[in-house]
Order: C-alpha cells, then structure tokens, then sequence
C-alpha cells in the first residue's frame, strides 16, 4: 500500500512534528519507514542536531539495506524494539542500527504497527561520554519506547505549537517523578540564572525554586503547575521581571506509568519583545487605514453637498463620478482596517463596491439588478485599490451608458487560476455607439489603470445579441 493509505497518518504526522527532538537528544539520525507492498519506504529523515549525522545525503523515498530490513522486520513482527548490538558501517563509518515500532495512542494487545523507526547512531567520532550526553542519550532511549508503547507525542499537549517553542539545544532538565530535579542541561542552567536563580539546580524541587524568586510572575499561565512538576503535557511562557522564558514539559511514561518528565526552556525575550512591536506596528496600521476611510469619506459627503447647491446637470454628473471614485478607494481602505495581513479579499470588497450601483442608477432608472459569480480571491493590498477603481468604474458606465433610461442587469463573472485573474463585466443595454470606444475621463482612468498599476489588458466589445462586454485580464 501507498504512503497516503496506511492507517494511522493523522498519528505519523504527529509522531513527525516532535522527532526532531528525539533525534537531538538521542544523538542519532532517525529513519521513518511505512510499509509499501512486501517491503518497506522510508518517508522522512531527521538529523541530530548536536552530533554528527550519519547520512551524507537524505535517505527519504528510498528502500532499507538487508542488514536495516531485517531490523525493521522484527520490529515490526515482534511488535517490540529490536536494539542493535553489532556495529555495521555506512560509507566508511562504523554505527550502530536499532527499530522501534510506532503505535497509536490506542494500541491494543491485536494492534499492529503503523511505521518503524530506525535509529543510526554514527559511532566514527565515538569518544567517552560526559555527563549532558548520558542523560541525553537516556531521553532519547526513553522517548522511542514512548513512541512504541503509543505514549509520545503526549495526545493533550494538541499540535499547535507556540511560536519559540523549545529545542532539546536551548535547555533541558529532568525531573523524577516528585518534580525534583534530576539534570539541568548547561544551557537550561543559564536560563534560570538570569531569572534570578542561584546555585544549581539539581537536587531542588523546579516548582519550588520558580516559585521563590523574588521578582515573582509578570503573567501566570494554568498551566504552569503542570510544567515545573512535570505532571502534564503543556507549553507556556512565563514572564519575569525583563524576561521571558519558553516552557515546555513532557511526562516520561513507561508501562502507562509516569515515572518523571524532561522540561524544555529557552529565552525568548527578545523574540516576544519583537512579536509586541508587531502587535503595535499591525494596530498602527489598522489605525492608519481607518483614519484615511474616514477622512476619504468626509471628502465624499463634501463633493454630495457641493452636488446639491449647483444648478448644472454637467457639474452635478462630475461631481457624482468624483464622489463615487472616492468612495470606491475608502470601502478598500475600511476593509484593511480590519484586518493585519497584506492581502485581502476582494471579493468582500467588490460586494461592497456593488453597493454603491443603486445610488449611481437612481437618477437614471427605476430597477438594476447586479449579479457576481465566481471569485476573485486574496490580492494584495496595492493592487486592491487599482481593482476597485477600475470595477467601479466599469459597472458605473455599464448602467448609466449602456442600459441608458431602461432597467437592465450588469453581470460581472470572476474567473481566477494560478496565473491569471479574468473579470468580464457585461450588460444587456444598447452596446457601443457605433461600436466605438467612448475618450471620457472614466475610460481613460480605466486604461491608464490597468496597463501601468495591474499591468493587465482590457477589451471592450459588444456582442451580436446586444449589449456591451468589458474583458479585464490580469496577471497574478
């Protein structure tokens, strides 16, 4: 069977979301294989982070040697690991190969397993290890039973990890069951220094020692008691005074016994620090977006008084495209103020865009009735604004030109591909005067728009069967 058909791919994608910290703290490379027919697949490839990897080149896609089949193929039989004790070689470096089913959470006495995990361990630059290797190499031990008695990833920790989640590099320690410290990585020792920590943190209660700093907790997550005892899954931050620390915890289960936890830390200070500058810049600009519609719509309620106090149908006419034009720009403008990214949908504002046609066709007819189909999709913020002159102007010429004093209906079709944005705009009215193009200021707008700002093109044609057909191409 293929990749996408094994059953359990919603675990294997969790399984692969956190492997990347089983590979570090094991100080190995780790293999994942998928059956595939009589065989097996490999599927993805994590490398360590703090040893030197095994695999030149990435292995994915690619089928086991016989020396590794057999280790996946008891493993996958016995439904237990299977733990190398002889060294093998690969390109020239001496190793050593072990195979660990992977379960899901609810495994049973019957199940089978859902993948292998191969774990190769480069032993050409072996060396007596220190005392961070041995409880490295201990965890990353620990965490494949895990993954082969269907217990890691922890199924309440979710899977929507923070942003600065910790890596087994940032800062490590483990708890015994009790919370007390058992080892705290160097890095993680100096995390907790700069907290206001004194002394070392072995041998101490982490709740207990977090909990009597003197500088106390900017923001308290419910979480927290979970963390710094080990007792749950979670991720948090913790606030103190001018700094702020990443946590994350993972009960160390064995046997569906908890028997301690590893706690990872990292100081994301400034990481948060830039997220609030974000936090400030998107309101800013929100703020900055709002002000302009409003300002754009008081100019808009300024050009309908000066309409109302002149006498001249001409006037009043440029007037009302003026008031139009700007009203078309501030719906754009209204629509960014409400939201942070830099695309928007212009679908929202075209809908909005139609809501202006009735004011335009008051003056001229008694029904117009509007239909959109299609989707014109997420578009960038600058180029939004040139989208929605063009339209306005496009729809407001096809009702007040080309149905004339008669009601009528303006169709507008949106058609998008990957390449390409495809808008035709049509109407059921009298077509072009002599099947010509009018030279008004509208049509000059729209051309000028379209070829410079969208750098698309733009046709006008009136079909046999009546009417006018305005076709806007642009390139995404």
């Amino acid at each position: 069977m293929g990749v996408k058909a094994f059953e359990g791919e919603s675990w294997i994608s969790a399984v692969l979301a956190d492997w990347q910290l089983v590979a570090d703290s094991a100080f190995s490379d780790l293999v994942l294989w998928v059956p595939i027919k009589s065989s097996f697949e490999a599927i993805s490839h994590a490398r360590p982070a703090g040893a030197p990897t095994l695999f030149y080149r990435d292995i994915t896609g690619s089928a086991p040697r016989s020396d590794w089949a057999k280790q996946i193929a008891k493993a996958w039989k016995t439904k237990k690991p299977s733990v190398g004790t002889g060294l093998a070689r690969h390109e020239g470096s001496a190793s050593r190969i072990s195979a660990y089913p992977v379960f899901s959470p609810d495994k049973t006495a019957d199940s089978s397993p859902i993948a292998v995990i191969t774990r190769h361990t480069n032993l050409g630059e072996s060396r007596m290890p220190n005392k961070l290797q041995l409880n490295f190499v201990a965890i990353g031990d620990e965490l494949l039973n895990m993954i082969a008695e269907g217990c890691f990833p922890t199924v309440e920790a979710g899977t929507a990890p923070k942003r600065g989640a910790p890596r087994a590099q940032d800062g490590l320690i483990r708890l015994d069951a009790a919370g007390r410290v058992l080892f705290a990585s160097p890095s993680a020792l100096s995390v907790f220094n700069a907290a206001g920590v004194e002394g070392e943190l072995e041998g101490r209660l982490l709740a207990e020692t977090v909990k009597a700093l003197p500088s106390g907790f900017a923001q308290v997550d419910e979480g927290l008691p979970l963390i710094l005892t080990g007792k749950g899954a979670w991720r948090s931050d913790v606030e103190f005074e001018g700094q702020t620390v990443s946590l994350r915890s993972i009960p160390m289960i064995s046997e569906k016994t908890r028997h301690g936890a590893i706690v990872l830390c990292r100081d994301v200070t400034q990481l948060r620090v830039r997220d609030r500058e974000l936090i400030t810049k998107d309101a800013t600009i929100r703020e900055i977006h709002h002000r302009v519609k409003n300002n754009l719509q008081t100019v808009a309620s300024l050009l309908r008084i000066q309409t109302r106090q002149t006498s001249s149908e001409e006037v009043k006419d440029s007037l009302a495209q003026a008031m139009r034009r700007v009203s078309a720009i501030a719906v754009v403008h209204d629509v960014l103020s409400e939201g942070v990214d830099q695309e928007v949908s212009f679908d929202q504002i075209f809908r909005r865009i139609l809501v202006l046609v009735p004011e335009t066709a008051v003056s001229f007819h008694s029904t117009v009735k509007t239909e959109f189909e299609g989707s014109f999709g997420e578009l960038p913020a600058e180029r939004s604004t040139s989208l929605a002159l063009v339209l306005t102007e496009v729809v407001s010429n096809a009702i007040e030109h080309g149905l004339g004093e008669k009601p009528g209906t303006v169709k507008v079709v949106a058609e998008r591909t990957k390449k390409l944005l495809r808008v035709e705009v049509e109407d059921d009215g009298v077509g072009l005067p002599e099947g010509k193009l009018g030279s008004g200021l509208g049509t000059q707008i729209v051309k000028t728009l379209v070829e410079s700002e969208l750098r698309g093109k733009i046709n006008w044609t009136s079909p046999i069967r009546g009417g006018t057909r305005v076709v806007l191409e642009i390139p995404l």
